[in-house]
């Protein structure tokens, strides 16, 4: 108990990072002119700053429990550049037409039946699935579709209201010149340029529109949740076999995951765009939100490893933010579209199906046997990390005391020169009675006296 105590904050913390991000990322694409690889610079920025600089100053002033590994620097960098192939995903959907609306809760949904699969294959576990596994993967993938199918849209204006609204314009611009106190020719040429700019506008309407709709690719949209799934699906088993193979220690997988992300999407996008060309029109909402998108998800991160560094169990932390997420991210996106009553009540059920499937995915997923372990391993890691000290402290100051001490332990249990030992107690016996005959051979007159 004292662990989910201890470890809920962390997961809040994940939950709220991991459900603003792709709202936040959404909310940049316009300032970073709908270029996916800037947005993808903008988040590796992020990651180095959190997972490689501040790693790197805490283990240098502080350090931490747990070792280097060959083996855990090669998983914690696999989980790196899983992590920056599913962030180029997320981007890759939201910039070609794609909502966080539905794109985030599809991902949340479907990323924990990929991660169990992942775990089950690492370790072997296929035998023991339950039926309520399965059933767990249906929900998810039947309100994977219906968040799609009846996903909100942000309100559009079509051509005839555009229309209304410019006759509005122009009538109120005939009444303003017609009461106007200038010369008349002043008044008609205005009027004339009014109707001018009205045709145009008109004329550039349907357009306009129709080039709105061309930018929807929804190949890429379903490319990138894909990509997302699949690659956000392994990041967990993945890096938290980086964190066992490095003796539980949290900054070290960390700092391989910037490093990773470093060179996937800070390296590789400047390449890119310095051949393809930058974003002609960046705004500073665009550069800002977009580097903080980038800071919600290596939080997000963080705050998954402190969640199981201080007592959490996935199987009370992951149901927790796969669960929670989608509807920290659904709130945000519908009331940024000012739709909430216009939201079909099936997208919400929709959305509710996938948030069940996915808890019941996890929590129903097999476990490996567990062997039978002291209460010690059902502590905290920071409990045994403390006791271990303890323990290694006690050993050496015993290790310092002096030898005589010991010496007189020891000679205070072996017996004496002088004392019998277990082996001869019937020659002393037979001794003593030979000293009782010689003394009555010696004292007759006693006996005779007694008598």
């Amino acid at each position: 108990m004292r662990g989910i105590v201890a470890s809920l904050p962390f997961a809040l913390l994940t939950v709220v990072c991991w459900g603003s991000y792709g709202p936040v990322l959404h909310h940049g694409k316009t300032g970073m002119d709908n270029n996916s690889w800037a947005q993808l610079l903008c988040v590796g920025i992020s990651y180095f700053v959190v997972a490689v600089i501040v790693p790197i100053y805490v283990l240098k002033s502080k350090g931490e429990q747990g070792e280097w590994s060959a083996g855990g620097v090669k998983w914690g960098l696999a989980a790196g550049a899983l992590g920056a192939f599913g962030a180029l995903g997320i981007i890759t959907a939201l910039t070609n037409g794609g909502s966080p609306t539905y794109v985030m809760p599809i991902v949340f949904g479907c990323a924990p039946v990929v991660n169990t699969f992942v775990s089950m294959y690492m370790a072997k576990l296929f035998k023991e699935v339950t039926p309520s596994f399965y059933l767990g993967i249906i929900l998810v993938a039947l309100g994977a579709c219906g968040v799609f199918a009846f996903k909100p849209t942000a309100a559009t204006k079509t051509t005839t209201q555009l229309q209304a609204e410019i006759t509005t314009v122009r009538y109120d611009e005939e009444q303003t010149s017609a009461t106007d106190l200038a010369p008349g020719s002043a008044a008609e040429k205005e009027a004339t340029e009014t109707e001018t700019a009205v045709g145009e506008l008109s004329e550039a309407t349907p357009s306009a529109v129709g080039s709105e709709e061309k930018k929807t690719n929804i190949m890429l949209i379903v490319g990138g949740i894909c990509l997302t799934v699949l690659s956000w699906g392994a990041y967990g088993s993945v890096l938290h076999k980086s964190q066992a193979m490095m003796k539980g220690s949290r900054l070290r997988p960390l700092l391989c995951v910037g490093i990773s992300y470093f060179v996937l999407a800070v390296i590789i996008p400047i390449l890119i765009m310095s051949s393809s060309g930058f974003p002609e029109q960046t705004t500073t909402s665009g550069w800002t939100f977009s580097l903080l998108a980038g800071v919600c998800g290596s939080v997000g991160a963080l705050g998954i490893i402190l969640s199981f560094t201080f007592g959490g169990k996935p199987v009370f932390v992951m149901p927790l933010v796969f669960g929670g997420a989608p509807i920290i991210n659904t709130m945000i996106s519908v009331m940024e579209m000012e739709a909430v009553s216009d939201v079909s009540p099936y997208f919400f059920a929709s959305l509710t199906i996938v948030i069940v499937g996915a808890i019941v995915t996890l929590v129903s997923a097999p476990k490996p046997g567990k062997k039978k372990t002291s209460s010690e391993e059902d502590k905290p890691l920071w409990d045994q990390t403390r006791e271990e000290n303890a323990a290694n402290i006690e050993a050496v100051n015993s290790e310092n005391e002096p030898a005589e001490e010991v010496e007189t332990v020891i000679t205070a249990d072996e017996p004496t020169a002088d004392e019998p030992t277990a082996d001869e107690p019937a020659e002393d016996e037979a001794a003593e009675d030979e000293e009782t005959g010689e003394e009555e051979a010696t004292n007759p007159d006693d006996h005779s006296e007694e008598s």
